[in-house]
C-alpha cells in the first residue's frame, strides 16, 4: 500500500522508572495511566503497590508494569519481594519470574 506511514491509531504506551518518586510509571499517549511503587535496598527490590487509573483498567497496564519491574530486577541481578497483591498474583500466573523471589521467602508469598 503506497503512502502508508505505519503510524498506529493506538496511543503509545511507555513504561519507565521514575526513581525520584520511587515508582515505575506507565503512560498512555503521554498521560500517566498507572504506577507501581517500590522500595530498593542493596540487592533487593520490594514491590509495594500497583495502581491503574480507572479509565485505563482492563488494557494490561498492570501486567506491563509488573513485567517491567521484574525484567529490570533480573537485569540488575536483584531479588524481588512481591508485597503488592497484584504483582504477587501476576507472578503466580507467570512462573518464569518466581525465581526472582529468594527461595527462603517464596512460601511467605505462596509462590
Amino acid at each position: 500500500m503506497a503512502g502508508r506511514t505505519g503510524v498506529s491509531a493506538e496511543p503509545q504506551i511507555v513504561v519507565a522508572d521514575a526513581p525520584q518518586r520511587k515508582r515505575f510509571e506507565a503512560t498512555v499517549g503521554g498521560e500517566l495511566a498507572g504506577f507501581l511503587i517500590y522500595r530498593e535496598r542493596k540487592d533487593l527490590l520490594a514491590l509495594i503497590h500497583t495502581e491503574v487509573e480507572g479509565r485505563f483498567e482492563g488494557h494490561g497496564l498492570g501486567g506491563r508494569l509488573a513485567r517491567f519491574a521484574l525484567d529490570r530486577a533480573r537485569e540488575q541481578g536483584v531479588a524481588v519481594l512481591p508485597f503488592c497483591p497484584f504483582v504477587n498474583d501476576w507472578m503466580k500466573r507467570h512462573g518464569e519470574y518466581v525465581d526472582l523471589v529468594p527461595a527462603a521467602y517464596r512460601a511467605n508469598f505462596d509462590l
